[in-house]
C-alpha cells in the first residue's frame, strides 16, 4: 500500500521532489548535497532520481539524517512555498497525527494514533525499523517549573518527564514508581559560542583566552551535577564516544591557565570593553553554564554582563550579528546545549561549518583552511580516509576555536514504571511507547 498523508492523500514523488528541493536550500547537510547534485527528478509516482555532478558517498546518509531540518516529506503545496518562510499547515504521514485543534502554543501539544498507518515489518530500532503506535493519544504538557513537573510525575499526574536538571535525579530515583534512564546512546554536550564578527571574539586570541579561563570539571559540576554516571570531560568538537570523536589538537587548551589567558586577552587588543553573555533560566543547564562561565571570565579581567532572556528571545538575539556591544540586542557569547545526533559529524555539525560568506550558524566564525579540511573529510572515500581527515580538521579547529566544548553529559529522562518501550535513539521517539 502506498503511504498516505494524514489527510488521506497519497504520498507521491512530486511531494518528495518538492520537499527535497526545499530542504536543500535551507539545511546544512541539504545545501552540501545540493553542491553535488545536478537535479532531482521524478520517474513515476513511486520513483525519483538524484542526478549527481560527481560521486558523493553521503547521499543515503543525507536523506536519512536526523539532524537539523531533516527532510520529512511535506505535501507538494507546502513544500513549494518559500524555503525560509514558515509553513502554516502541519500535515505528515507518520504513525501519529498532530492534532492542531488541541494545540496550545507554549502549553500543550497533542498527537493521535494514525489508524491508517502501516508500519514496516522489522523490529523497532530507534529511528529505524517498525514505528508502532501503542497508545491512542499522547499529550505533551509544557511545565516550565521543573520541581512542579517532577512532583507531578511522582504523584502519577503525568507519565513521562524529559529535559530536567541533573540535581533532580536523586529525588526521582527515591520513588519506587519511577525509572530514571538514558535515551541517546552517546552523550550530549554543553558549549560556548562566541560572536566572531565583533570584538573581542573576532580575534582568535580572545577565543583562546576563553578556553584557558575555563575549568571543564567546574562547569560540568555546575550544569550536570557531581554524579559521574551522567557526565565526563570531553575535548572533541564531534563528541567523545561518537564515530569522529577525536580530541587531537586539544592538548594545549585542556588545563586552566589564568595568567596565560590574561596575556592572550591583552594581545587580542581587549581593553575592558563590555562583553555580553547570554543564557536562559528556562533551560536550567544553559543558565548554569552561563553563570559559571561569567564568573570565570571575570577572573581573567573581562567586563562581563550576564543576560538571561527567555529561550525564544535568546534564539532571536543570536541571529543578529554585526551590532557592536552597546547597541540593543548585541551579544558577545552565548551558552547552549548540543545533541550528539546533529553535532557528531563534520557534515552536520553547525558550529564547524566555517564558510566565509556569513551563511553559517550564529557566531559566524569563518576559516578557509578549516573549510578545506572539512571538504577533504566530506570527499574521503572510506572510513580510514575519513578518520585521517577528521584528525587534521580537528587540529585546525582547536587553533581557531569556533566554539568551546564544556563537557559531555547524558540528559536524564524519567518515566513511571507502567510505561514501557522507550527506545534508545538520537532523540526521544514517540513510537513503541506503551502504557500498562
Amino acid at each position: 500500500m502506498n503511504p498516505r498523508f494524514h489527510t488521506g492523500e497519497p504520498v507521491t514523488t512530486k511531494d518528495v521532489v518538492a520537499t527535497l528541493n526545499r530542504w536543500m536550500k535551507r539545511d546544512l547537510i541539504g545545501r552540501k548535497l545540493a553542491q553535488f547534485t545536478n537535479e532531482v527528478k521524478p520517474v513515476d509516482d513511486r520513483t525519483f532520481t538524484i542526478v549527481l555532478k560527481e560521486p558523493y558517498t553521503w547521499v543515503e546518509y543525507s536523506l536519512g539524517n536526523q539532524a537539523g531540518n531533516f527532510p520529512g516529506i511535506m505535501r507538494e503545496k507546502e513544500a513549494m512555498t518559500d524555503p525560509f518562510t514558515a509553513i502554516t499547515e502541519y500535515i505528515g504521514s507518520g504513525v501519529y497525527k498532530f492534532v492542531k485543534e488541541e494545540w496550545k502554543p507554549g502549553a500543550q501539544i497533542v498527537y493521535a494514533k494514525n489508524t491508517d498507518y502501516i508500519p514496516r515489518t522489522e523490529a523497532p530500532d530507534g529511528m529505524a525499523g517498525a514505528k508502532l503506535a501503542k497508545v491512542d493519544r499522547m499529550i505533551w504538557k509544557v511545565m516550565p517549573d521543573v520541581q512542579t513537573a517532577a512532583q507531578a510525575l511522582i504523584r502519577g499526574e503525568i507519565d513521562f518527564l524529559d529535559f530536567f536538571p541533573n540535581d533532580l535525579i536523586p529525588v526521582l530515583e527515591k520513588s519506587p514508581d519511577i525509572v530514571v534512564g538514558k535515551v541517546p546512546p552517546v552523550g550530549n554536550f554543553g558549549f560556548l559560542r562566541t560572536n566572531a564578527l565583533v570584538p573581542p571574539f573576532n580575534n582568535v586570541k580572545a577565543r583562546q583566552a576563553l578556553a584557558l579561563a575555563i575549568d571543564q570539571n567546574e562547569i560540568l559540576a555546575v550544569y550536570a551535577g557531581n554524579d559521574p554516571r551522567w557526565k565526563k570531560e570531553c575535548y572533541a568538537f564531534y563528541v567523545c564516544g561518537a564515530a569522529y570523536g577525536t580530541e587531537a589538537g586539544s592538548e594545549p587548551w585542556r588545563k586552566r591557565d589564568i595568567e596565560k589567558a590574561k596575556q592572550l586577552l591583552r594581545e587580542s587588543g581587549y581593553k575592558g570593553e563590555k562583553v555580553v553573555m547570554l543564557g536562559t533560566r528556562e533551560i536550567p543547564q544553559i543558565g548554569a553554564i552561563a553563570e559559571g562561565v561569567t564568573a570565570a571570565l571575570k577572573q581573567i579581567g573581562m567586563n562581563v554582563e550576564l543576560e538571561m532572556p527567555d529561550w525564544g528571545t535568546l534564539l532571536g538575539r543570536i541571529t543578529s550579528n554585526k551590532r557592536p556591544v552597546g547597541e540593543q540586542g548585541a551579544w558577545s557569547i552565548f551558552a547552549n546545549l548540543a545533541s550528539w545526533g546533529t553535532w557528531h559529524n563534520p557534515l552536520t555539525n553547525l558550529g564547524t561549518a566555517m564558510t566565509n560568506d556569513e551563511s553559517n550558524w550564529a557566531g559566524w566564525a569563518a576559516d578557509e583552511e578549516a573549510e578545506k579540511l572539512r571538504d577533504a573529510f566530506i570527499r574521503a572515500p572510506d572510513m580510514p580516509a575519513r578518520q585521517k581527515a577528521v584528525e587534521a580538521l580537528h587540529r585546525r579547529l582547536w587553533e581557531v576555536q569556533p566554539y568551546l566544548v564544556v563537557g559531555v553529559y547524558d540528559p536524564p529522562y524519567a518515566w513511571r514504571k507502567n510505561i514501557s518501550g522507550v527506545l534508545p535513539a538520537t532523540k526521544l521517539v514517540l513510537w513503541n511507547i506503551d502504557k500498562n
